[in-house]
C-alpha cells in the first residue's frame, strides 16, 4: 500500500534548486499541495532516488558459494533490501549472457532473469534487467535474443573479454585455471574454447550488425562496454548503442560525447579515486563533463558516496552529481516517470542524514522500502 503523507522542514532537492517547501505523498505519485498526515523531517535532506543504470551487486545473494543456487528468488529479495537501504530506487541488475559459463554463462543468467521476474512484483524496489552479451558468443545470439523477448529485458550492453592477443599469439592467458573453474571445465576445455571463439572473429561484426538493427526495432537501449578509442565508440555508435558503459580513455569518452550517447561511469571508482584496473580514473573524466550517470557496478553503497565525494573534490556541487545518480541514468533509460521531484511523478525518494550521510528511508512508488534510525521514529510517532 502506498503512502498518503506530506513531509515537512526537510532540505528538498528539486529541479529548480534546494527547497523547504512541504512534500506531498498520494497513490504512489507526488502530489502538490499537502496530503495526508505530515511527517517533520527536519535537519535531512530529501533527495530523488537512486536510478542504478548498472549494477551486478546482486549476485553474492544469487549464489553466495559457487553451486549454491538454490532459493535464488530470496536472494532477489535479500538484494532488493541491500538497494533499499542504499537509497536505490530503480535498479539495473546486470546480468552476463556469457562463453565465460557458470555464473556468467546463459544458464545461470536465465535462472536469474526467472527468479527476478517471479518476485519484482514483490518488493518496492523497482528491478529491471540488463543483458551483457558477449560478442563472440554467435552460436548463442537466438537463445539471448529469445531471452530478451521472454522476460521484457530492454536494455543489452555488448562486452568483449576474450584475451584476443596472448590467444592470436598462441599464449595461455593469465588467470586460466581459476577462470576454468568458475566456469566448472578443465583448464584445457576452456582454453580451447576460447580459442575456437576467437578463430570465428571475422563473423562477428555481421553478426553484431543483424542482431542490434532487430534490437533497436524492438526500442531495446543498447550499449558499449569498455570502449578504449574513438573508433571504437564510433562502432558501436554506428549500430545503434546509445550508451558507453565505463569508457577506458579520455580519447573514447570524448567521442561518446561527440556522438550524443550516454555516459555511464563506476561509482566505485570515485569512491576509490581511481580505476581498479588502471583505467582512467572517473572524477578525470567527470572534470571534463563526460559523465552523465554514475552506477553502483560491483558496491550498491558508492553510488551514495559518490555523490558527496565529488562535492568534496569541488568537481561539482551536490545538486549536479546528484543528477547524474538521478536524473542522468532516468533520462538514459527512457524513464521519464522519475529521476526528479516534480509533481506528477512517481513518489521515489530517500531520505539522508547530512552530518553521517547514510539513508534512513527509501521510499519508492509510495511504498516504504527503507526505514530507520530517527526518521523511522519520526514516521511512526506522526
Amino acid at each position: 500500500m502506498s503512502l498518503e503523507i506530506t513531509l515537512v522542514g526537510a532540505r528538498v532537492l528539486t529541479p529548480d534548486g534546494w527547497s523547504e517547501a512541504p512534500v506531498g505523498l498520494a497513490e504512489g505519485r507526488l502530489v502538490a499541495g499537502g496530503s495526508g498526515r505530515e511527517v517533520d523531517l527536519s535537519g535531512y535532506l530529501v533527495l530523488p532516488g537512486i536510478v542504478d543504470p548498472h549494477g551486478d551487486g546482486f549476485e553474492r545473494h544469487m549464489a553466495p558459494r559457487r553451486g549454491a543456487l538454490r532459493e535464488a528468488e530470496h536472494g532477489v529479495v535479500a538484494a532488493a533490501a541491500e538497494l533499499a537501504a542504499n537509497g536505490i530506487t530503480t535498479a539495473i541488475l546486470a546480468q552476463f549472457f556469457s562463453w565465460e559459463g557458470g555464473m556468467r554463462g546463459p544458464d545461470f543468467a536465465e535462472h536469474v532473469f526467472e527468479s527476478v521476474t517471479a518476485v519484482r512484483d514483490a518488493v518496492p524496489v523497482d528491478l529491471r534487467l540488463q543483458l551483457r552479451l558477449e560478442t563472440h558468443l554467435l552460436d548463442d545470439f537466438a537463445r539471448a535474443e529469445a531471452a530478451v523477448d521472454r522476460f521484457g529485458i530492454g536494455y543489452v550492453v555488448f562486452n568483449d573479454h576474450l584475451p584476443h592477443q596472448r590467444l592470436a599469439e598462441g599464449r595461455k592467458p593469465p588467470r586460466l585455471t581459476g577462470q576454468a573453474l568458475k566456469s566448472g571445465r578443465s583448464p584445457e576445455t576452456h582454453l580451447a574454447l576460447m580459442q575456437s571463439l576467437h578463430e570465428r572473429t571475422s563473423e562477428v561484426p555481421a553478426a553484431l550488425d543483424a542482431l542490434t538493427v532487430r534490437l533497436v526495432k524492438k526500442a531495446i537501449v543498447l550499449g558499449s562496454h569498455d570502449d578504449s578509442t574513438p573508433e571504437d565508440r564510433r562502432e558501436w555508435a554506428a549500430r545503434g548503442a546509445t550508451v558507453s558503459e565505463f569508457p577506458e580513455t579520455l580519447e573514447a569518452a570524448q567521442a561518446a560525447r561527440e556522438d550524443g550517447s550516454h555516459i555511464v561511469l563506476g561509482a566505485p571508482n570515485v569512491v576509490r579515486g581511481a580505476s581498479h584496473a588502471g583505467n582512467i580514473a572517473a572524477s578525470e573524466l567527470v572534470a571534463h563533463g563526460l559523465c552523465d550517470a554514475l552506477a553502483s557496478d560491483y558496491h550498491y553503497p558508492s553510488p551514495l558516496r559518490a555523490a558527496f565525494r565529488l562535492e568534496e573534490l569541488r568537481l561539482c556541487d551536490l545538486a549536479s552529481s546528484w543528477a547524474m545518480l538521478s536524473s542522468g541514468p532516468a533520462q538514459m533509460l527512457g524513464l521519464a516517470d522519475r529521476g526528479t521531484l516534480e509533481i506528477g511523478k512517481r513518489a521515489d525518494l530517500i531520505v539522508v542524514d547530512p552530518t553521517t550521510r547514510r539513508v534512513e528511508a527509501t521510499i519508492a512508488a509510495g511504498r516504504v522500502a527503507h526505514l530507520t534510525g530517527t526518521v523511522a521514529e519520526r514516521f511512526l510517532r506522526s
